[in-house]
C-alpha cells in the first residue's frame, strides 16, 4: 500500500490531538490541516482556508493529491462535505471519514435524533418538540415534568444550545427567547424539551463504517464554566478518561441497548455512515440513557481519549473510509488521562484575543494540545475562547490530575482561567 496523503479539517484542540496521533503513523506520507492552529503547525502543514469553504477544499485535494479527508468538526458534515466530494468526478476518488448530510442530522437536529432513538427503542429521556407557532403548547408541556427543565435548540449551536433551568417561569421566558427572539439563531427555530435525567454523564465514542465498528476509550467532560459545575455552559473545560463506572455490566448494556441498535438502525434506514458516532450518555442508577448524539469526536474529550489509543489511528481511519473496518482492533493504554482546558478570561461570553502565550516549551511529560491559538511569527497567541488543553497520563486519576495542574503552573497569558476541580466527582466513587 502506498503511503497516504491526509487532509484533516478543523482548527481546534480536537484537531491538534488527532493530527498529533496521525503524524506518528508509518502509513503517512504527508498531513495537512485546514485551517489548523499554532499546534497543528508543529506536526502538519496548515492550509489557510475554512473547513466549510468547499471550493478551497476541492483545490487543496487536487493540488496536494489527497487520499483521505478526516472531518473534525460537525459544521462541514451537516453542510454536506461528504456529498460534495462524492458527487464531483474530479475528486470522488478521495476517501472521507465523516457521515453524509442525513447521518449528520443525528447531531444537526435534536428532534431527528430523538425520533431515531424512539424508532429503534434506544433508551432516552421523554421529550417534546415545538416551533414558534407552538410556544404556548411548549409552555404547557413543561407541566408534565418536574424541574429542572431541559431546553435544547434543535440545530447546531456550538455546544451552547442546551439550557437547564430550575424555575418554570424562567423556562417559559427562555422558550420565548429561543423560539421568538432567536436566542441561538436558526438553531432554536425549533426547541426540544426533555425530562431531566439525574446521574453521571459520560461520552462513548464509536468509529464505524456503517456495518462494523470499534469502540474508542470513553471520557467524561465538564461543560460548566465554574467550579462545582456552576455557571454558563461552555464547549468543555476538561475531560477524564477512563470513566470508573464505564466497564463490565454497564458497558455491556451500552453495547447491547445503544451502540448495536444505533449502527443497525442507520443501516436499516438506508443511511450510509462512515465516521465517528459520539454518544452522550447518562448513567441513571446503573442504567445508560442517551442524552445526545454527535457525528464527530468531542472536544475536549478527544484530548484525553487520543493519548490512550496505542494503535495506529491512521490505519483505523483509512479502513473506516474504505468500509473495511471488519476485523480491526484497537489497543488501549490502561492508564488514566486527565485533561484541563485553559480559556480566555470572560469566556464563554465576551473575551479578548491575541494574548501572548508563554511557557508552552517548558511543559514536559504531558501533552499540550492547542485549541484557540495562532502562530504569529515565532510567537503563539490566543485566537479563541478555549485556548490550550493540557493532558497527562498516569497510573490513576489523582496522579494524572496532579501532573496536569503542575504543568499548568508553567503556562501564562493575560486573564487566563481554568477550573481547578476537573475530575472532582469521579474521585467520590
Amino acid at each position: 500500500m502506498n503511503k497516504l496523503r491526509v487532509l484533516l479539517l478543523g482548527g481546534g484542540g480536537r484537531e491538534h490531538a488527532i493530527a498529533w496521533k496521525i503524524s506518528q503513523s508509518e502509513l503517512l506520507d504527508h498531513l495537512f490541516v485546514a485551517p489548523g492552529n499554532g499546534g497543528t503547525a508543529e506536526v502538519a502543514t496548515n492550509l489557510d482556508f475554512s473547513e466549510t469553504d468547499f471550493n478551497a477544499l476541492k483545490s487543496a485535494l487536487l493540488e496536494h493529491k489527497i487520499d483521505l479527508v478526516v472531518v473534525g468538526p460537525e459544521a462541514p458534515l451537516v453542510m454536506g462535505v461528504r456529498e460534495f466530494i462524492e458527487e464531483d468526478s474530479a475528486i470522488n476518488h478521495v476517501k472521507i471519514v465523516g457521515p453524509g448530510m442525513v447521518g449528520a442530522q443525528l447531531e444537526g437536529s435534536k428532534s431527528f435524533s430523538k425520533r431515531f432513538m424512539q424508532r429503534h427503542s434506544i433508551p432516552t429521556a421523554r421529550f417534546g418538540e415545538f416551533d414558534a407557532e407552538q410556544l404556548n403548547d411548549a409552555i404547557r408541556f413543561l407541566d408534565g415534568f418536574n424541574p429542572p427543565y431541559v431546553l435544547k435548540a434543535d440545530g447546531l449551536a456550538a455546544g451552547k444550545g442546551v439550557l437547564i433551568i430550575d424555575d418554570k417561569q424562567e423556562a417559559a421566558r427562555a422558550l420565548h427567547e429561543m423560539l421568538l427572539d432567536g436566542k441561538f439563531g436558526k438553531a432554536s427555530s425549533k426547541v426540544v424539551i426533555e425530562e431531566f435525567l439525574e446521574g453521571i454523564e459520560l461520552s462513548v465514542f464509536v468509529l464505524t463504517d456503517g456495518s462494523d465498528y470499534v469502540i474508542l476509550p470513553e471520557a467524561k467532560d465538564y461543560k460548566r464554566i465554574g467550579e462545582g459545575d456552576k455557571g454558563l455552559n461552555t464547549g468543555g473545560m476538561g475531560s477524564i478518561s477512563p470513566v470508573p463506572f464505564a466497564q463490565g455490566s454497564f458497558m455491556e448494556k451500552v453495547v447491547e441497548r445503544i451502540i448495536e441498535p444505533t449502527i443497525n438502525g442507520l443501516a436499516q434506514e438506508g443511511i450510509p455512515y462512515n465516521g465517528f458516532v459520539f454518544i452522550g450518555l447518562m448513567n441513571v442508577n446503573g442504567e445508560p440513557q442517551v442524552i445526545e448524539y454527535n457525528c464527530r469526536m468531542g472536544d475536549p474529550e478527544t484530548e484525553s481519549v487520543i493519548p490512550r489509543i496505542k494503535s495506529d489511528l491512521l490505519e483505523l481511519l483509512w479502513n473506516c473510509g474504505n468500509s473495511t473496518l471488519a476485523g480491526s482492533e484497537i489497543v488501549i493504554d490502561q492508564r488514566t488521562a486527565a485533561c484541563v482546558m485553559v480559556v480566555s478570561g470572560g469566556y464563554p461570553e465576551n473575551y479578548e484575543k491575541n494574548k501572548l502565550i508563554t511557557g508552552l516549551d517548558s511543559v514536559k511529560e504531558s501533552f499540550v494540545f492547542q485549541a484557540g491559538t495562532k502562530l504569529v511569527g515565532s510567537e503563539i497567541r490566543s485566537s479563541g475562547g478555549r485556548v490550550i488543553a493540557i493532558t497527562s497520563l498516569a497510573e490513576n486519576l489523582d496522579a494524572a490530575l496532579s501532573m496536569t495542574y503542575k504543568r499548568l503552573s508553567n503556562i501564562d497569558f493575560e486573564n487566563m482561567y481554568f477550573r481547578k476541580d476537573i475530575g472532582f466527582d469521579l474521585k467520590k466513587d
